[in-house]
Parts: structure tokens; sequence; C-alpha cells
């Protein structure tokens, strides 16, 4: 009996800590600093966002965005609304990571409109028809697409990327895939937990990261080389809304300096006249609706994550089998002394 209620108390301390840990495991490990990178304020926009509600400090905000005490919204679940917020300090670094923790969520179950868009453009704060910011921009754009203009087989939501060189046009007919550098579909709309966006470009390398399942875990959407983007561009993120609408909620931005090692002579190159440009171009993308490296639809639990579960099971069961053993021999120690 005794070894019954050691046994009881052991398993109930070792399920509470492994549930614990399945639950806590990985929720800050997206949000810390990656590795070499050093965290620059000026660049990023955090809690508290502002003192009085009108102003904030290193930024710009314009047409329907709101400031509140938890989120900055873009535009809200209305028709035709756009809305901005632009880094008012040009960047002058090479290599560098930016993580935005974001939420898109409206009434609609399955359509929403039209998405959002971060920005890396030596334009800024000018409204337009690309996610609420102008066309043919200098720079920079990746494109969170929520509605379906074109007829290719694919399921939204959908995230492109696309370097502009002031005369190339976002093409809205096929959702930007025409002009993409690299894509990939991720079911980021209405979920019941915030999600993650790593954009990083180091060595002229733009990698594209999520964190989609609120895991804390970073997967890929596309990796692509030979990007040359010029320093003295502006951060920004704007959003549109059109027939349909969601709420476009930015939560945090943090923005990191990356050390890429680089030699003395490459630190000294002057990069603010270099030409927004992708030296490689992997063929035209066919976002085909099926199952792959670049789909976030139908993600899966980890397996560290999936072992704790089952150990978590395992000994919830072993809990209950205690119990009920502890609990037959009390009545059986009852129904004996009821014969005496």
């Amino acid at each position: 009996m005794e070894r019954c209620r050691i046994f009881y108390k052991f398993s109930i301390n070792i399920i509470v800590f492994l549930c614990l840990l399945v639950a806590s495991d990985g929720q800050d490990s997206s949000q810390m600093a990656p590795e070499g990178g050093f965290l620059k304020r000026e660049y990023s926009l955090t809690k508290p966002y502002s003192s009085n509600g009108m102003t904030m400090p290193f930024w710009d905000f314009r047409d329907r965005t709101m400031l509140t005490n938890n989120f900055i919204r873009l535009t809200s679940n209305h028709q035709a609304e756009v809305g901005s917020v632009w880094n008012k300090i040009p960047l002058y670094l090479r290599d560098w990571e930016m993580q935005v923790q974001f939420k898109v969520h409206g009434g609609g179950r399955t359509l929403g409109a039209d998405g959002f868009a971060i920005w890396y453009t030596k334009e800024r704060m000018t409204p337009g028809p690309v996610f609420g910011s102008r066309d043919e921009f200098h720079g920079l754009g990746v494109f969170f697409d929520t509605y379906k203009n074109g007829p290719q087989a694919v399921t939204f939501p959908q995230i492109t990327a696309m370097v502009g060189n002031g005369s190339v046009k976002y093409d809205h007919m096929t959702d930007g895939k025409s002009n993409a550098i690299g894509s990939c579909l991720a079911s980021f709309r209405n979920k019941d937990y915030d999600t993650l966006v790593s954009i990083k470009y180091v060595k002229e390398t733009l990698q594209i990261r999520l964190d989609i399942d609120g895991l804390g875990e970073w997967r890929e959407c596309f990796s692509m080389p030979g990007v040359k983007l010029p320093t003295g561009y502006f951060i920004g993120m704007s959003a549109a809304t059109g027939d349909l609408a969601d709420n476009h909620d930015l939560i945090n931005v943090k923005f990191f300096h990356m050390d890429a090692g680089r030699s003395a002579e490459e630190e000294a190159e002057d990069w603010s006249t270099v030409l927004p440009g992708v030296s490689y171009l992997k063929p035209p993308i066919d976002n085909r609706d099926d199952v792959g490296s670049g789909d976030f639809r139908n993600s899966s639990v980890s397996g560290f994550k999936l072992f704790l579960l089952v150990v978590c099971i395992l000994l919830g069961v072993g809990v209950c089998v205690v119990v009920g053993v502890v609990v037959f021999q009390k009545r059986q120690a009852q129904n004996r002394k009821r014969f005496y």
C-alpha cells in the first residue's frame, strides 16, 4: 500500500513536470536573439508602442492604423481599408534579420482579404494598390496574401517575396507569382495564437522562416541566394482589405544586426548605390496544391514533443491503474472488517 502511494505521488509530479515542459517548450525560442545577432531597438517595435497613443518613437503610421496597448491594427475587419507603419531611420546594415509577430483574423471562416506586406524599400509612407502600399517600388516586398485572384490551383493564404527595381509591377492576376523569387503556402489566418515570421538577409541570401503552429520552432518557407538589396532603405508594414476584410494586427517587430564575418574590405564597400535585383532565379513557381517542405497547412507535432506527450499519456494510465488498485484494496479491507 505504501509503495503504491509513493508511486502515485511520484507519477503525479512527473506528469505535471512533463506537461509544463510540453506546454512551455519552444514558446520563447523563436523570439530569442538569433546566433550572431544584436538587437537594434531603433528598428524594433515592441510594447508599449506609445506613451500617448498618438506617436511612436522611430516610427510613423497613417490611414486606418490604430494603436492599442496589445497590438497595432493596420486594418480592422471592414471593407476597403488600408493602413501602414514605417520606420523613420534609413537602414545602413548589410546583414540583418527581422522577426515579426502578427495575427490575421476576421469574421469569415475560410475567406478574408486582402492581406499585408513587410517592406524594405526606398519609398516610405506612400499608399498604393499593393497591400496598401505603392507599386513599382525599389527593394523588397514580402506579401502575406489571404485572397486568391488568379486561376492557379493553390489553397490560400500564400506568402511570396518580390524584389523590385522601380519599374516592375506586382501582378495581381497571378497573386504575385509571375515576379516572385520564392513562395510557400501557410495557414496563418484565424489562428488561436500569434504567428511569427523571420526575414533574414545575410551575405546576399534571403531566407523566410515561419513559426505558424505556436511551437516555438522555425520552419523554412524558402531561401534565395544572390539577392541584392541596397543600404539606406526603410522598413515598413502595410495592409489592405477589399470586398472581404480581416483584422491585420502587428504584435511586435524585433530587428537584429547579424554578424556575417565579413572582411574589412567587404565592410568598406558602399552598397547604397547597388541596384535591387536577383542574380539567380529558380524556374517559375507553380505552387501546386500538394504537401511539401514549403507547405505550412498540415504541420505535425515535433518528435520530441510527441515523445513527451506519449510519456504523459503512459504515466497518466499508470496513475489511473495505481489509483484503481488503491481504491480496490481499501474496499476489500473495509469488506473484510464487516465480517469480523
